[in-house]
């Protein structure tokens, strides 16, 4: 009898190894779907999220097919690159076909009017108190943010404030050092404190963010819902030469590929910049003419009073 108890005992061990051998073989396969899936909805290919994400398109390719038994930390990467959470990747509910995912798809492709009503229905505190007059400035690097919202401010003569510059002064380094030393989770952290600060402390203000803050769906909700937030855009091309007209050559060194990916990044974001209130194009527009622009979009939409 203990003989038979002990193979009995045995024989259990190895049916459970087996089951969670065949469950992990299952998770990377539900992984790799999902990635796939998500990477083509945006429109980009495995060498642009390669590029954008850090891993290797050899590596990506076997996360596709199931066959790569990618660490935690590499599919925090590819999660980011995707602007999603890393759950959604191993989650048990598929966030394609859940209801929150066809919701938040119904409210995204909704007029701005039907988005308001969902809104107040939502939110019980009134939206424009709420915003009081701080005007925040969105879009990718190199749109004009920065230049505008500037010289914008000094002709309404309120406050200007650019959050990368109010994250270093709370984190007591530069952006660079912030991020080397805490990586992007840490530098996030500090971006969300930051603009909980600046809230606190303006109710009239101009503010230019960082292209990747919609990113981060917790900190962009809260943009949206305390400032009235203006989508400054350009083309990909007048993106890429105002950057290196500031004397930053980094988007094309050692990349060939750099407006390839610059195109994917504008393209997988623009349905969430185009959640601004309201929009302004920069491209092939001398810079007065842009300014002049946006001082009458503020006073149009009522921005300030």
């Amino acid at each position: 009898m203990a003989e038979i108890a002990t193979f009995s005992g045995g024989a259990k061990k190895l049916d459970d190894k087996t089951e969670m051998e065949r469950q992990v073989a299952a998770l990377l396969v539900h992984v790799g779907l999902r990635v796939r899936a998500s990477r083509e909805r945006k429109g980009i290919s495995r060498r642009v999220l390669s590029e954008m994400s850090g891993v290797s398109p050899r590596y990506l390719a076997q996360l596709e097919s199931g066959e790569g038994n990618i660490s935690i930390g590499l599919l925090k990467r590819v999660a980011h690159a995707l602007d999603h959470k890393i759950e959604w990747f191993v989650g048990a509910e598929d966030p394609w076909t859940s209801e929150k995912m066809r919701v938040a798809e119904m409210f995204a492709t909704a007029d701005k009017h039907r988005q308001q009503l969902v809104l107040s229905a939502l939110n019980p505190l009134p939206t424009e108190a709420n915003k009081a007059e701080r005007v925040c400035l969105i879009g990718l690097r190199g749109a004009g943010k920065s230049t505008l919202g500037r010289m914008a401010a000094e002709r309404l003569d309120v406050p200007f404030l650019e959050l990368n510059k109010e994250i270093a002064l709370y984190g007591g380094m530069p952006i660079d050092e912030i991020m080397a030393l805490y990586g992007q989770e840490g530098y996030r952290k500090l971006e969300a404190s930051s603009l909980d600060r600046v809230i606190e402390n303006y109710d009239r203000m101009i503010l230019a963010v960082a292209g990747g803050i919609v990113a981060e769906p917790e900190t962009f909700r809260k943009l949206l819902s305390r400032f009235h937030t203006i989508w400054i855009k350009a083309s990909p091309q007048e993106h890429m030469n105002r950057v290196q007209a500031q004397g930053d050559e980094r988007p094309m060194a050692g990349n060939a590929d750099a407006m390839e990916q610059l195109r994917s990044i504008l393209k997988s974001r623009e349905g969430l910049y185009a959640k601004a209130d309201a929009q302004l194009d920069t491209t092939g527009t001398p810079l007065e003419t842009s300014l002049e622009q946006l001082l009458e979009l503020t006073k149009m939409c009522g921005f300030f009073a």
